[in-house]
């Protein structure tokens, strides 16, 4: 086992709650629970491709809206808004990365209507333990990678994902408790020429 799949899986052995086997969920339910998400908030532990960890806090505001803002002393961020993402940098350069939303798989948790039953969508749905994984990607554009996301029930609940890229690259994100229904300040997903808004 790589050490990038030792720190997912115990990363996400923290984060689970519902220790009991569990039934495969349906797609409908999991499509169904997406769309419910207006706002939420979570902390999260990211794993890179090349197995660096980072913390931070998610903001995700459905639909088209999420921030990534990491832990000190890493300053940087990502923002995705107004159908592009933008990768921003705190170490003094201040040119910001953008690329469309929509060439990332997470435009399928960020859709106005997330249909995980729409036809070449889902690849993969199998039950592991107490979760969920639904493979993902846009079903007209699969060369732009795809998305594993992981779900436990009772509530249903979004527990991890990972991105595999168009480059063949991987980033696992492992969630805490996804807190909905949070109000959250508009200006933690405005563009600002690469610096961090106050909020």
């Amino acid at each position: 086992m790589t050490l990038l799949r030792t720190l997912a899986v115990s990363a996400l052995a923290l984060a689970l709650a519902t220790p009991a086997w569990a039934q495969k969920l349906p797609l409908a339910d999991l499509s169904a629970y997406l769309n419910g998400i207006k706002t939420a908030q979570a902390k999260f532990t990211q794993i890179a491709d090349d197995g660096t960890v980072s913390t931070g806090t998610l903001y995700l505001n459905r639909p088209g809206k999420m921030r990534f803002e990491y832990d000190p002393p890493n300053k940087s961020f990502v923002i995705a808004a107004s159908n592009a993402v933008g990768i921003f940098d705190e170490k003094g350069d201040q040119t910001v990365e953008t690329y469309p939303l929509n060439r990332t798989p997470l435009n399928i948790i960020l859709a106005p209507n997330v249909n995980l039953g729409q036809a070449r969508m889902v690849t993969g749905h199998r039950e592991d333990g107490p979760s969920t994984i639904v493979q993902a990607q846009d079903p007209e554009h699969p060369e732009y990678g795809h998305i594993e996301m992981v779900f436990t029930a009772n509530p249903v609940q979004l527990r991890q994902w990972v991105v595999h890229d168009d480059a063949g690259g991987q980033t696992t994100v492992v969630l805490g408790d996804l807190q909905t229904g949070v109000n959250l300040s508009s200006k933690l997903f405005r563009f600002d020429n690469g610096r961090l808004n106050d909020r």
